[in-house]
């Protein structure tokens, strides 16, 4: 039986530290993430599920559908703006340039993120997929046109700046994912790819439960891939398992592998308790 370390237990999670660095130099350069909302907490952006996740204070159903949208934009953009808010003033944590760092190193390829704060990149990742898109741009709904979220923000903050219209006159939405829209396929076929051609997949701050993204380590495991995961609420069922904050787990695995020069021994990810 497997048991995943807790973050009060120094001991374990140190072995789940040592066992997650062998396995980075074990699949050095074949190492994919996968991140969700729970790597952003500690930049100050709330978990969108839980009790004081955004869908406590706004129904899914009525905010965040892309039918909602089209039915009456203008409500719904009295929650993205104050989700706009919140994404504005955040920065990257540790987790994030941890991460970068990896990739830096040369043992991650790539990052898939569920994440619309585009956090990986401003911490200095290279390679990252967005599945759910970026709230860092937005899209007319009539002609397609795209623009950088802060340039429009800003114009519309001026006399007849149009608000959250495009110049044609249709309505922008943040180019992002509502529910009831399909992913992007090219986000969405790399990601496939990425976890078909992987060595180690490393889960993120997940609960993966949202399809399809929550169906991509099963398939990596199915293609031979090793899982490792970094939740306080460990919800994989992963050969390694950090139960503790990301900020706190992926810099002390960035850190044995700098220390030990990129050598890290391999232990055989077991018992971890």
């Amino acid at each position: 039986m497997r048991h995943p370390s807790r973050p009060g237990d120094g001991s374990a999670r140190g072995d789940a530290a040592a066992q997650l660095a062998g396995l980075l130099v074990r699949h050095r350069g074949r190492a994919v993430a996968l991140t969700g909302a729970g790597i952003s907490v500690a930049s100050g952006i709330p978990a969108f599920r839980g009790r004081d996740g955004l869908w406590s204070r706004f129904d899914p159903e009525e905010f965040a559908h892309i039918d909602a949208f089209r039915r009456d934009p203008e409500r719904v953009w009295t929650m993205l703006d104050q989700l706009y808010d919140n994404l504005a003033a955040a920065r990257p944590n540790p987790a994030h340039r941890a991460l970068a760092r990896l990739e830096e190193l040369g043992y991650l390829r790539a990052v898939i993120t569920q994440n619309i704060d585009g956090l990986h990149q401003a911490a200095g990742s290279r390679d990252v997929i967005e599945l759910h898109g970026s709230f860092q741009r937005v899209v007319c709904m009539d002609c397609g046109s795209r623009y950088a979220a802060e340039s429009v923000r800003r114009l519309a903050g001026l006399p007849g700046g149009g608000g959250h219209r495009c110049w044609c006159g249709g309505w922008l939405k943040p180019d992002i994912v509502f529910f009831g829209e399909e992913l992007p396929e090219h986000a969405f076929l790399r990601a496939w790819a990425e976890v078909q051609n992987a060595g180690l997949l490393l889960v993120v701050g997940t609960s993966a439960e949202v399809e399809p993204a929550a169906s991509l380590p099963r398939w990596a495991r199915q293609a031979g891939a090793v899982l490792a995961e970094v939740n306080p609420h460990p919800a994989l069922d992963a050969e390694v398992v950090l139960a503790a904050p990301a900020e706190q787990a992926l810099p002390a695995v960035v850190e044995r592998l700098e220390a030990d020069g990129g050598t890290a021994t391999t232990a055989e990810p077991a018992a971890l308790g």
